[in-house]
């Protein structure tokens, strides 16, 4: 079967014309702000809008129909295509010059992972630091729609646990109910991001870093305006809570908040990957906040008696803060806490693994894959002892496929094989241990802070230029599910059948 390369390049010439009018908005706010950049953002912009107006035009007699072949095309060559053009108003204003730090500042924005080169992020012009703060946004919202609309069409790594509960596609051919689909969970995520940027607003952050902010964590990004991240704001913890609240919503599955806003309570608490994504949340605060209060010297919070109400809350809300971010691989920075015991620092070292719900803006394995894993692995139990018993595994009272098991631990055996290669290469490049294994799970799981010398109060500038492209990869095959990009790799993916 021969690719229909029209819609391939359809779809990258509307990708590149989405893009190029998010950069015109960077555009307005430079000329607010008046910062200088107006006209190279603007330059910026309309670059991409010609190429993609061009793109389009030239392959609108496309055949409507897409199949699996160029679904996996379409989806990664998609986020490069995002990925070069969105490097434009880095490069053109001169905030990143170097082209291996435009395009990794890049990748890390629209995967959601939050990495950075940059020394000074206040210095930055504030139309270049909206458009920082956007491709997280725009990256973030992307993921949603892949990860209900179109993983689920292509099999991707178990995501069709859910697709059941969306109204997303089924068929090879291009479903009406996908832009419905996409068009409640944008307002959603809308509204989710304007309802942050109000509160932050309200509790004291200006409206800059309010709205950027919010963009930063509904995609569960990190991005953020200030150079000691949300410590800045360690002084008025009313800013950390509204922030930890919607790290919380932004990694839960986008489709329970569809279900919440239609009064269907009951969903979702019966939802068994929302139930331990809480009590994941739950347990592990508590015992980071245990060690913390008991243990650990915050620094900026000083907590130092164990007594005084303030510093139990100081140690309960950084515990809570920290847990989140790592979990839902947001990556905002309360504190540095590689101070906080060797303990702590290989305990969210292994979060590093966890991620937060599918159909959630978050990366990392994901909770739904690990309850698959432990059930099954239970049920292998009982399987050595009743061998002609059929027990199968089951995911809200439902039974789950042996296929999309298979997919599952297929999925969790390739990922630690490519944190290990990861981990492997960077040492390769003289990085000690704790610094490559750091880079590795970091940058594959999405999550933004690391560990050694890339630590959350660090940033990647020192790291080599051929580490920043190994860290785009890992950033961008751990963000599309790992065979979406890795199945282009092989041979047989590309022969005619």
């Amino acid at each position: 079967m021969r690719l229909n390369q029209k819609i391939i390049f359809y779809f990258l010439g509307s990708l590149l014309l989405f893009n190029g009018g998010f950069i015109l908005l960077s555009t307005l706010v430079s000329l607010f702000y008046n910062d200088g950049d107006t006209l190279r953002l603007l330059i910026s912009g309309l670059i991409p809008i010609t190429i993609g107006i061009i793109i389009m035009y030239s392959t609108r007699d496309h055949k409507k129909e897409i199949n699996k072949r160029e679904g996996y095309i379409i989806v990664t060559f998609g986020w490069l295509a995002m990925t070069l053009s969105g490097t434009l108003p880095y490069i053109i204003t001169q905030s990143i010059p170097n082209f291996t730090d435009a395009f990794f500042e890049t990748m890390s924005g629209y995967t959601t992972t939050g990495s950075s080169i940059l020394h000074d992020i206040e210095i930055i012009p504030h139309g270049v630091l909206f458009w920082r703060s956007l491709t997280h946004w725009i990256g973030g919202m992307g993921i949603i729609v892949l990860a209900i609309a179109i993983l689920p069409l292509l099999g991707i790594g178990g995501m069709q646990l859910f697709a059941a509960e969306a109204p997303g596609p089924s068929a090879d051919k291009l479903h009406p109910r996908i832009t419905d689909t996409a068009k409640r969970l944008w307002l959603i995520y809308f509204g989710y991001t304007l309802a942050e940027t109000l509160l932050l607003w309200a509790a004291g952050m200006t409206f800059f870093d309010a709205i950027n902010h919010a963009l930063a964590t509904l995609s569960t990004g990190g991005f953020s305006t200030k150079n000691a991240s949300v410590a800045y704001w360690n002084h008025q913890p009313i800013i950390q809570y509204i922030i930890i609240l919607f790290m919380y919503l932004a990694g839960a599955n986008f489709v329970l908040s569809y279900f919440a806003f239609k009064g269907k309570i009951q969903k979702i608490l019966k939802d068994e990957e929302f139930k331990l994504y809480t009590t994941f949340i739950a347990v592990f605060t508590a015992i980071v906040a245990f060690i913390i209060y008991f243990r650990a010297d915050l620094g900026m919070s000083s907590i130092t008696h164990p007594m005084v109400w303030g510093q139990a809350e100081s140690a309960f809300r950084h515990a809570l803060f920290q847990v989140l971010s790592i979990i839902t691989t947001t990556g905002f920075v309360s504190a540095d806490y590689t101070l906080w015991t060797h303990f702590l620092v290989v305990f969210f070292f292994g979060l590093m693994f966890l991620g937060g719900s599918a159909g959630s803006t978050s990366g990392g394995v994901k909770v739904v894959r690990h309850l698959i894993m432990i059930k099954n692995g239970f049920m292998e139990f009982k399987r050595s002892l009743h061998p002609n018993a059929v027990l199968p595994v089951r995911y809200n009272n439902k039974a789950v496929t042996g296929d999309i098991v298979f997919n599952v631990l297929a999925f969790f055996i390739l990922y630690m094989l490519s944190f290990i290669i990861g981990a492997l290469v960077f040492s390769m490049l003289g990085i000690n241990f704790e610094s490559a294994v750091g880079l590795s799970a970091s940058s594959l799981g999405n999550v933004g802070p690391a560990l050694g010398n890339y630590g959350p109060v660090t940033n990647y500038a020192a790291l080599p230029a051929v580490g920043k492209w190994w860290c785009s990869f890992l950033m961008l095959i751990g963000r599309l599910e790992l065979f979406t990009v890795l199945v282009l790799l092989t041979p047989f993916f590309w022969r005619n059948r």
